[in-house]
């Protein structure tokens, strides 16, 4: 599958343009974060013990970290809806540019808006008493909130792709995130599900990205990170091809 690097730049600087102009969603998208921080964090701090952790806020972070990738990522599939109700996706899709190049545009604005917001995640827990030591292992968090941004931002385009209702990929994008979220070990270990929900939780890419994102800010993870890196690696990968496929079929 070719793709022209010049096409996948100008749709990620739109993407980054619409992300500047867009102040209100950036706080929609962070309120349920912060939410999350300050209500489990603070709330159960003194109260919830997790072996192998300081407190519980130190769990939680990186847990509300991937949630916000997910939830952030997983919007990606409403611009979609957005660009082939106004036209747009339509203009875009008859250009002599690959749709290739298309998804792998909107990955990466759409990761790099996604991981902005992460950051700023991170920023309001320190505020609230995380700590986050600085050096190297800080870039490999960066690279595990790359790759789960790519992830679900792929599966946001995909759903995106052949969904034209607004509601039904509401419905659909809710039924998908929560279930993902609260089965990654976020807000509690996997350790405390029972059997049959644990290997549920195994085949979930989000879990793996939340206990690679423990490992590098905490130093405290539940695989072998090099196992985490391979599986969102190998997840991304699957994921970016499925994409690329369902927009080679999608109808303008």
């Amino acid at each position: 599958m070719m793709f022209d690097f010049n096409a996948v730049y100008v749709i990620w600087l739109r993407e980054m343009k619409r992300f500047s102009r867009s102040k209100s969603r950036v706080i929609g998208l962070l309120a349920m974060p912060v939410f999350f921080l300050v209500g489990l964090g603070l709330g159960f701090n003194g109260i919830v013990h997790i072996p192998g952790v300081a407190d519980y806020l130190e769990f939680l972070v990186p847990g509300i970290i991937g949630m916000s990738l997910l939830f952030i990522s997983m919007s990606s599939g409403i611009a979609v809806l957005w660009d082939r109700q106004f036209g747009f996706l339509k203009e875009i899709m008859v250009t002599p540019n690959s749709r290739t190049s298309i998804v792998l545009g909107r990955i990466a604005g759409g990761a790099t808006t996604a991981m902005i917001q992460a950051v700023l995640v991170i920023a309001i827990a320190v505020l609230i008493g995380f700590t986050v030591t600085v050096g190297w292992i800080n870039l490999v968090a960066i690279v595990f909130m790359f790759l789960l941004a790519v992830i679900f931002i792929s599966l946001g385009l995909t759903f995106g792709s052949f969904i034209t209702d607004f509601q039904g990929f509401s419905v659909i994008m809710n039924f998908i995130t929560f279930p993902l979220f609260f089965l990654s070990g976020a807000i509690f270990p996997v350790s405390s599900f029972p059997g049959i929900v644990q290997y549920v939780s195994y085949v979930n890419p989000l879990t793996y990205g939340v206990d690679g994102l423990r490992g590098a800010l905490t130093g405290t993870s539940m695989f072998p990170m090099w196992l985490d890196v391979a599986v969102l690696v190998v997840a991304a990968l699957i994921m970016v091809a499925i994409t690329a496929l369902a927009f080679e079929r999608t109808e303008t």
